[in-house]
């Protein structure tokens, strides 16, 4: 029987394309619920146009009151009754209380080689350090911000004549191949570091 994922966005969606567009054929998940933080996340519309339920829990009339903003993401994620969460640039930050029931369940991608460049600003900030090399990681959520076990890593070189956007286009292509590649094993069991080339 299939895993069932839902997949948390905030814009555009991607990486949410990209993850819902592999899980076909023998992929051993199938996505359930797109969940958005805004009604004007571009992502809704791409998802309703693959079929794909969708759901938005506005965090705006929450604002200064998380546990009530979470607890409306958890009722309509228990809704959906997933086995699995992808986090796929979804912009809030999830309190203990909220990651501790998805722990284990969770996957986040984030454009840095982390441990390096948690937070805001990766690309910026990887070439104001003189970095050689950036890319991105896939890791199982916990309650510390781009924290928890690495599940993959794609990397790209930074080149001298590189700007943030640059950059940031050249890692989001790896995005697209490395988050796919990571779910399809995770949904499969695995949980072995993927590292791709």
């Amino acid at each position: 029987m299939s895993k069932r994922v839902a997949i948390l966005i905030s814009g555009g969606g991607s990486n949410m394309v990209a993850l819902a567009d592999s899980m076909t054929g023998d992929h051993p998940a199938r996505p359930v619920l797109v969940l958005a933080n805004s009604d004007s996340a571009g992502g809704l519309d791409k998802a309703r146009a693959r079929g794909i339920p969708t759901a938005v829990v506005d965090h705006r009339p929450h604002r200064g009151d998380r546990p009530a903003f979470e607890g409306e993401l958890q009722a309509a994620l228990e809704a959906a009754r997933p086995d699995i969460i992808c986090l796929a640039g979804f912009m809030r930050v999830l309190t203990e209380g909220f990651v501790s029931r998805w722990q284990g369940r969770m996957l986040n991608i984030h454009p840095s080689l982390l441990p390096k460049y948690r937070g805001l600003h990766t690309h910026a900030r990887a070439l104001e350090a003189g970095e050689t090399e950036a890319g991105c990681t896939v890791h199982l959520v916990t309650p510390e911000l781009d924290d928890g076990p690495i599940l993959g890593q794609a990397r790209v070189p930074v080149r001298a004549d590189d700007t943030e956007d640059s950059l940031a286009a050249r890692v989001l292509e790896q995005e697209h191949r490395l988050y796919p590649a990571v779910l399809r094993r995770f949904a499969g069991g695995e949980t072995g570091r993927l590292d791709l080339p």
